[in-house]
């Protein structure tokens, strides 16, 4: 969910295929520094990604933390991070604060120091030339005369405001300034030092969840006077109902749809009261405080506050935060780089690890998403909150597991408490509600990540039954499931009700990417019979291929394309188009390729989605989550030079270290671990896996701690902004010529070292052998045809609703696994039970299968008649084309008579149709004329036909008969 901010181009490479604007010199002409980075947080620059709708934010944090005490900025306070760089006044410091979530969220209980007269309205002026910040720590003189200091630990926050001079000292409490305003807000004097509270807010793009965090302040000195204020409330997200197939804009998500509610809804009231105290600072003109959160109690938050920070410290607190980040950023250690390279890195790095956030107390309470209060599993950590799924699956997660595998364990029983609490796992959840923003279910991909990246402390088989429930049992996470199931695809013109389902073919590949981490999941954990399952699952991503355009596109559920279809349009798709999305099988690149007609074909569309980092054009759009695996597939066709050169051409082009030197909206931090994985040169392309495409170091050397405790390390010799090319690798001192990193290197660690130049070698890992692994899966039947009379919904042949009855086929002798013969020819009725898929939807899939003689199809065609074009494949690589077609399964209700070479195999006097009985129209199963087949060979497989342009082409069953004679050969 992002927008596109302006770039600065820098990269000689911007003047081959991508010619974006002017180009400066190569930054490696810049001051290089060699030696190793040993204050990684000193790095850091907060203010990278506060403009042009970034939405991070500047102020005082710990990693991972349940506090962000941060300037909220007028007039334009963005989305999350509450402060806009391009900004002159400042509305308050707010507790708690989201990197550039999409839609306004937190902004909890901001504080403003003002003099004079108490007006809670009040905002004040600020300059950049008087403000300050690095991990940790956040300082700011405000127009007003009040310095204003400001740290943090990971439940409490501290600050120092140096006011001027004068009995008119005061801190405004805007108990009703949360960015999706505030219900509930209340302000309470415990004594002549401490004031408590709390806040409910939520709504999340409209959503209607809610939340309350509780606060608690202390100062070193009494205040003389404090008091409330009515003031209005800020106005709400208000809910958006887009249809499921609109179009939907990069950072614009829409509510689809009913959504569920809980008790727990949130609908802020029209006003409320702030609070405030005044102090005199005549005498004693800097004011500390401390303040704790909760979001169980106000009790827990004094506990937090005084767990944390029992003394008045302010710079032993800041430095402890820096020390923390430092800890943490210290894991992947650089070397060499210019100066802002390397500012650019840490930053990234320091704001893919923001969240997720602790949400448990120091006693160890938290709330849980079922409204009750819950306590912290043995063994765990912390519980924490805030999951931007549809974002951070894509490389977010990977990184905080590979950096933080404690942290990433924690956050993985978390979702899995969060299911047992709930039946569901979170999907993009605000604190301890869930939003049902964004598609797909991205906690698969999230689970399957950490546990690939070596966080492994959790309840993997709680995990692993979760999900697979959640992946084969109708649920509000997957919306379309039982549609999924059935057609092997989600049409665009099916209805979904609940939850925020759109978007029906990028949907549909979000389902296929989650099937597949779940796969690569139960194999890590020896179930081997799930991880084949949902392997084949995945595939089917091949339903939506349309191999004659060469896009996946949508289509309706009786099996046609869906009309107006073209790849600049979002219409069907999330947040992009087809451009963007056709790429998006990350798990099975070289199927993709094969689909498409080949490597080159795969090449000739990544040169024109290429063409464009941006979107111009519908072409791939790096600013926002869809198109981040799309340059890493060179990889997968033996072109690894175009995604060294593309990979180093998004750096150069969109990162920059000024503050709108961020690829648009973070997304909890996903944009920015794309940065850090590339500089790395790697990626997590492939969901659920520890495999790694390559692409080529930015830095000299980076050193990476593994979670085995072992390193990794990553050198680039002869690395520069304009050397992205790698001329050889070794790794631990032998050859490497894959473009892939090698197995193992993120458990055992070891030491991959890289020869940069600045002319591409075309010949490194350009063998098929050398590309990075794809999982084809075996794909199986794409459809489910036949129900019981008695579950007449859990089949949907035509789309319609309708389907064969199970009771009238076996009635006409044809039983799972029986035999049936037709013109001479024998079939094998599938061997499954009714209301599971028994037959291919045809399009392009291939079919193992052996025969010789001649060859015939078991089936029919909803809105036939039905016929394309079959391609039969031998065992001595020759093939031949073989035409099909199928007679309406219906005979257009008795109006039609069956194809010239359709023979009537099976006659059934019914049929069946969800939410009745049966439906009294006749329905038939025909065998198509046998083919002759090439004499002497023998069938390896039949890829079904691709080119249906209307209705559905249904094969139950391939069969084959004796060798026609010379004489009728070809008739």
């Amino acid at each position: 969910m992002v927008t596109m901010v302006p770039f600065r181009l820098l990269s000689v490479l911007a003047t081959g295929a991508l010619v974006m604007g002017a180009v400066s010199a190569p930054a490696h002409a810049d001051p290089v520094s060699l030696g190793p980075v040993t204050d990684p947080a000193s790095l850091v620059d907060p203010f990278i990604g506060t403009s042009h709708a970034a939405d991070d934010f500047p102020g005082a944090d710990t990693p991972f933390g349940m506090v962000q005490w941060s300037p909220d900025t007028s007039p334009h306070r963005p989305d999350g991070g509450g402060y806009e760089y391009a900004d002159s006044a400042i509305t308050g410091f707010g507790l708690t604060h989201i990197a550039g979530p999409g839609c306004r969220a937190a902004g909890d209980i901001p504080v403003l120091p003002t003099v004079g007269a108490v007006d809670t309205r009040a905002t004040v002026g600020f300059s950049h030339a008087d403000e300050s910040a690095t991990p940790g720590s956040y300082t700011v003189s405000l127009g007003n005369g009040v310095r204003t200091e400001l740290t943090a630990t990971t439940r409490s926050g501290m600050a120092r405001f140096t006011f001027p001079s004068t009995s008119q000292a005061n801190l405004l409490f805007k108990l009703t300034g949360s960015e999706n305003g505030d219900s509930a807000a209340e302000f309470d004097v415990v004594d002549g030092r401490e004031v408590r509270g709390k806040v409910t807010s939520g709504n999340f793009c409209g959503e209607g969840n809610s939340y309350t965090v509780y606060y608690d302040m202390v100062f070193d000195q009494p205040f003389r006077h404090s008091g409330t204020a009515l003031a209005a409330t800020t106005p709400t997200t208000p809910r958006s109902n887009a249809s499921a197939s609109a179009p939907e804009a990069p950072d614009k998500p829409t509510l689809h749809g009913s959504v569920p509610r809980t008790h727990r809804t949130f609908a802020p009231r029209p006003s409320g009261s702030d609070g405030y105290v005044t102090f005199d600072t005549t005498n004693r003109r800097a004011v500390q405080a401390k303040v704790g959160i909760s979001y169980v109690s106000a009790a827990d938050a004094v506990g937090n506050r005084q767990a944390e920070n029992s003394g008045w410290d302010l710079a032993k607190v800041r430095g402890a935060a820096h020390d923390a980040w430092n800890s943490l950023l210290g894991r992947m250690r650089i070397a060499g780089g210019t100066p802002e390279r390397r500012t650019i890195f840490y930053t990234a790095l320091y704001h893919a690890l923001l969240h997720p956030n602790v949400i448990s107390d120091a006693n160890r309470r938290y709330p849980g998403f079922d409204g009750k209060v819950h306590t912290v599993d043995q063994g765990q950590g912390a519980a924490y909150a805030n999951y931007s799924g549809w974002d951070v699956y894509r490389s977010q997660a990977q990184l905080e597991a590979l950096v933080a595998p404690a942290i990433a364990s924690d956050t993985a029983q978390s979702m899995v408490d969060d299911y047992r609490q709930t039946g569901l796992f979170p999907k993009w959840s605000e604190n301890n509600g869930e939003t049902h923003v964004m598609v797909g279910d991205p906690a698969d991909e999230i689970i399957a990540d950490y546990h690939a990246f070596g966080a492994r402390s959790f309840d993997t088989a709680t995990a692993l039954k979760g999900m697979i429930a959640e992946a084969t049992v109708p649920n509000d996470n997957r919306p379309g499931l039982a549609r999924l199931e059935q057609l092997g695809r989600l049409p665009s013109n099916g209805t979904y009700g609940c939850c925020n389902f759109y978007g029906a073919a990028s949907t549909t590949l979000e389902y296929d990417s989650a099937d597949f981490a779940l796969s690569a999941f139960a194999g890590a954990l020896g179930h081997t019979a799930d991880q084949h399952r949902f392997a084949d699952r995945a595939q089917d991503w091949q339903n939506l291929f349309d191999s004659g355009s060469g896009f996946i596109r949508p289509r309706d559920a009786s099996g046609s394309w869906t009309a107006g279809f073209s790849p600049t349009s979002g219409k069907n798709f999330v947040e992009g188009d087809s451009w963007q999305y056709t790429p998006m099988v990350p798990f099975n690149v070289h199927g993709l390729a094969t689909a498409m007609g080949g490597n080159a074909a795969l090449a000739r569309y990544l040169d024109t989605d290429l063409s464009s980092l941006t979107g111009a054009g519908g072409h791939t759009d790096l600013g926002n989550e869809p198109s981040l695996n799309i340059p890493w597939e060179y990889d997968y066709i033996g072109r690894p030079y175009q995604t060294q050169k593309v990979v180093r051409q998004v750096q150069d082009q969109i990162w920059t270290d000024g503050p709108a030197g961020l690829a648009g909206n973070d997304d909890l931090g996903e944009m920015s671990s794309w940065y850090v994985w590339s500089a790395l040169g790697m990626y997590p392309e492939t969901p659920g896996t520890a495999d790694l495409a390559l692409g080529s170091p930015l830095f000299d050397q980076a050193v990476i701690t593994l979670p085995s405790g072992r390193t990794l390390t990553v050198n680039g010799t002869g690395a520069a902004d304009d050397a992205p090319y790698v001329q050889s690798a070794t790794w631990n001192g032998r050859a490497w010529n894959a473009a892939h990193a090698p197995d193992g290197a993120l458990t055992a660690g070891g030491t991959l070292t890289y020869v940069l130049g600045t002319a591409p070698d075309t010949s490194w890992a350009s063998d098929a052998s050398a590309a990075p692994r794809s999982y084809p899966g075996a794909p199986g039947y794409t459809d489910v045809g036949t129900s019981g009379d008695t579950a007449a919904a859990s089949a949907d042949f035509d789309g319609a609703g309708y389907s064969y009855s199970a009771h009238a086929l076996a009635t006409a002798g044809v039983t799972p696994g029986s035999k049936l013969t037709a013109d001479g020819v024998t079939f094998t009725w599938p061997y499954v039970a009714s209301g599971a898929p028994d037959n291919y939807e045809a399009n392009g899939q291939t079919v193992r299968t052996s025969g010789s003689g001649s060859i015939s199809f078991l089936g029919a065609a909803n809105n036939g008649p039905v016929s394309g074009t079959a391609t039969v494949s031998y065992t001595d690589g020759t093939t031949q084309s073989v035409p099909l077609g199928l007679s309406d399964w219906t005979l257009s209700a008795g109006a039609a008579s069956p194809l010239a070479d359709n023979t009537i195999a099976v006659t059934m006097p019914y049929r069946n149709h969800a939410g009745t009985a049966s439906d009294s129209t006749q329905t038939y199963v025909f065998a198509t004329t046998p083919v002759a087949l090439s004499p002497g060979r023998t069938v390896s497989s039949v890829r079904l036909p691709s080119d249906v342009t209307a209705g559905g082409l249904h094969v139950f069953a391939i069969g084959f008969g004796a060798e026609k004679s010379a004489s009728k050969r070809g008739k």
